[in-house]
Order: structure tokens, then C-alpha cells, then sequence
């Protein structure tokens, strides 16, 4: 399990969780289409444009077929291992509550990132998930291993949080 504490700059004793998560087939399916879309647009005129425009569909994968899930005293970060700078952040205070259960991605809309009026997520399997309710009445979905150790964290550092800010 990849649950610490750690002391941050203030010799604060911090409590941080992360987990990785990898789909394999969405990862291949990403490698292998990028490079035959590549070559479909370099080769045929007629179908550049079409080729160029599919590729978002291999860097989609790509991009959301392995991520890293951090929970800390900064909130719940969600980022793509391929491509770091994509990134979903929640802090604390938008965070009303969090807990886990067992989810398929046939709930919360498929496979990768997902987003309809009210739900976000990032599936990239059936079975354990953080579920984020925030604080406008959205809720967030991550597929991830041992979602009930970061729902707990979420919610003790959520309430932590408010007792010190008085709220």
C-alpha cells in the first residue's frame, strides 16, 4: 500500500496516498493506431485530413491509459503517468465528502475520461473507485486499488482542514 506520512515543510506530520494504474489495452490500442495514422496521412493525400483528426483517439488513450491518483493535504489529484501536465486537481475544500465502492464502467459512462452533466470520471477498469462528491453537487469517479484507504484520508484531512479553518 502506498500510504505514508510524511513531514512537510512546516515539520508537519503529512498523510500521503497514491496509487498507479495501468490498461493495457488502452495503452496498445493507443500504440498501435497512432503509428498506422501516422503513416495513412503521410501516405494518401485523400485521406490526410480524416488520418490527422483520428488521431486523438490514439493520444486519448495514451494519455488516460495509465495514471496516477495522489491524495494529500492539497486534495485529490488525478494525472496521466504518459503525459503529466494533463491533470484533474480537487483541494479539500471542494471536496463535501468522498467514499468507495465497487463500480463498472457501464455507471459512469465507459472507458477512460468521461464526463456528462454531474459526473466526471476516469475509468480504466470494473471494481474498486473513489467516488468525490463536491461541494456544487458534482461528483467525480476514479477507478483506483484501495479506494476506501483514500476515501478515508480524503474525508480526515477534509474535516481536519475545516476544524482549522473554524468552519
Amino acid at each position: 500500500m502506498s500510504h505514508h506520512p510524511r513531514e512537510d515543510a512546516h515539520g508537519h506530520q503529512a498523510e500521503v496516498w497514491h496509487r498507479s494504474l495501468t490498461s493495457g489495452w488502452m495503452l496498445a490500442v493507443g500504440v498501435v493506431s497512432a503509428p498506422a495514422l501516422l503513416v495513412a496521412a503521410a501516405v494518401v493525400d485523400e485521406y490526410r485530413s480524416i488520418a490527422l483528426w483520428l488521431l486523438v483517439v490514439p493520444v486519448a488513450f495514451l494519455a488516460t491509459g495509465a495514471i496516477r491518483v495522489t491524495v494529500s493535504r492539497r486534495g485529490v489529484t488525478v494525472a496521466s503517468l504518459l503525459l503529466p501536465f494533463l491533470r484533474r486537481r480537487f483541494a479539500l475544500d471542494r471536496i463535501r465528502q468522498a467514499s468507495a465502492r465497487w463500480t463498472r464502467p457501464t455507471e459512469i459512462g465507459g472507458w477512460g475520461y468521461r464526463w456528462s452533466p454531474g459526473l466526471s470520471a476516469v475509468s480504466l477498469r470494473e471494481g474498486d473507485a473513489l467516488w468525490l462528491t463536491l461541494t456544487d453537487d458534482n461528483r467525480f469517479v476514479i477507478t483506483v486499488d484501495d479506494a476506501d484507504t483514500a476515501a478515508r484520508l480524503v474525508n480526515r484531512l477534509g474535516q481536519a482542514a475545516a476544524d482549522s479553518e473554524g468552519r
